[in-house]
């Protein structure tokens, strides 16, 4: 959930993207969220035991974001927060079943997940089928969101994906909420624009959640985002008016609960859960370890594809291969551009990186985009695919001039071309023809 309205709030931040603003780009994700988006898309669908909608679904927009030469990285959920096992129990129908350890905070331990269960299955299948396709997973301490915002905060990657508003409160800065492959779309977040648009920090949606409620905090009870925002706006103003800095110690003195030092100590412990959450350090082995280059498995994938969808390994290949191929070419198109940005243009080969792209076969057009069918090098299984006209141009505009100097070539020797037999033959006809007297009846 995240915090309570906290999605209506920001609304006025939302930006739809292209999916291309993902290319080239590297993004975490925040998997239980992206688990329970595909679950949810088919949460109606009826199959076979083996049939596993959200698998398939997930299988075809990790491929749609991998021929954008997308990096990417999955995120786990580690154990419960001490700070939220109340709520976590809530929503189990368990909240009968809160421990007095686990009211005191300050004597309350993390929870481990039951790894035995439904959707903890669901999480290890995801990750299976990802580090076949050359996506790490990278196994959260606690709030798998709270690891997404600190890579994105440390700029080890440049947005993550999480519908749990509280990603925000964790300190993240580019949020990418949902994604649609048949509008070609995403839906994003820039901290830099809710600060802007409403002037809302990061200590500023932390008080709000505090007044709202979110999986940490009740919230105060009777006030809506419309109040809040109010309350929070007020307290700015009060605290600029006195030269006070926007400290989230003098933020909680709202409701003239700074006089109750339980409700302050609780509203304490949850604004050092945001600013100080159990996250694998940047420098860390964990961290280094997802954030190098994963190879793809093909015969990995090829086993899971036939034990999720039953599908024949030429099936796997026949949807795998070809994005495969493109963000290859995208990496030395990115390669190339980098390099004439640094005032180094060597020819293509010349460059360190293969072209894997062996010639153009023919131009094409697919729903109205320039486009080529290329023959592929280097991919077993794999001989053509088409590829966007732009890609091939920005990667290899040499394969592109080969192929136009070999077409109007062939033009030149076609207009050339001796007449042939049959030519020959009905030209004679012609002259006999008009050489024979033609009698009138």
């Amino acid at each position: 959930m995240g915090v309570k309205n906290l999605w209506d709030i920001l609304e006025s931040c939302k930006k739809t993207l292209p999916l291309h603003h993902l290319q080239n780009k590297r993004v975490c994700i925040d998997l239980s969220c992206w688990i329970v988006q595909l679950q949810n898309v088919n949460k109606t669908h009826c199959g076979l035991v083996k049939d596993k909608p959200y698998i398939r679904n997930l299988f075809h927009r990790l491929r749609a974001l991998i021929a954008l030469n997308c990096s990417l990285i999955f995120v786990a959920d580690g154990s419960i927060p001490a700070i939220k096992l109340a709520t976590y129990r809530r929503r189990l129908n368990l909240g009968l079943e809160v421990t007095q350890d686990e009211t005191n905070l300050q004597n309350a331990c993390s929870l481990q997940r039951n790894m035995g269960s439904e959707f903890s299955c669901m999480i290890k299948e995801a990750k299976d089928i990802g580090l076949a396709l050359g996506i790490p997973c990278l196994d959260s301490i606690e709030e798998a969101e709270a690891q997404c915002a600190l890579l994105n905060s440390e700029s080890l990657c440049d947005g993550c994906f999480s519908s749990d508003s509280d990603v925000f409160l964790f300190g993240a800065r580019t949020v990418y909420r949902d994604i649609c492959l048949g509008e070609g779309h995403v839906v994003c977040y820039e901290m830099a624009e809710v600060e802007r648009k409403l002037g809302f920090g990061r200590n500023s949606l932390i008080t709000l959640a505090l007044i709202l409620g979110s999986d940490y905090s009740p919230g105060v009870h009777g006030l809506g985002p419309e109040s809040a925002c109010q309350i929070k706006i007020k307290t700015s103003k009060k605290q600029m008016g006195s030269k006070k800095t926007n400290s989230l110690d003098s933020e909680i003195h709202f409701n003239g609960n700074n006089n109750n030092s339980e409700r302050k100590n609780e509203c304490l412990r949850v604004i050092d859960a945001y600013l100080k959450p159990k996250c694998h350090p940047a420098d860390s082995d964990a961290v280094c370890r997802v954030l190098s280059q994963h190879p793809f498995q093909r015969l990995k994938l090829q086993r899971k594809c036939a034990h999720f969808f039953e599908w024949p390994p030429e099936k796997t290949d026949e949807y795998t291969l070809p994005k495969i191929a493109e963000r290859d070419l995208r990496r030395l198109a990115n390669l190339r551009s980098t390099s004439s940005e640094l005032g180094v243009d060597p020819p293509l080969q010349k460059i360190p990186v293969k072209c894997p792209v062996s010639r153009v076969v023919k131009q094409r057009k697919v729903q109205g985009t320039e486009c080529f069918e290329v023959l592929w090098e280097g991919y077993d299984g794999l001989q053509t695919s088409i590829v966007p006209a732009d890609l091939l141009e920005s990667a290899c505009p040499e394969k592109i001039a080969e192929f136009e100097e070999k077409t109007a070539l062939g033009r030149k020797q076609n207009q050339r071309k001796p007449a042939s037999k049959k030519s020959e033959n009905r030209l004679a006809m012609d002259k006999i023809d008009l050489k024979t007297p033609k009698f009138v009846a």
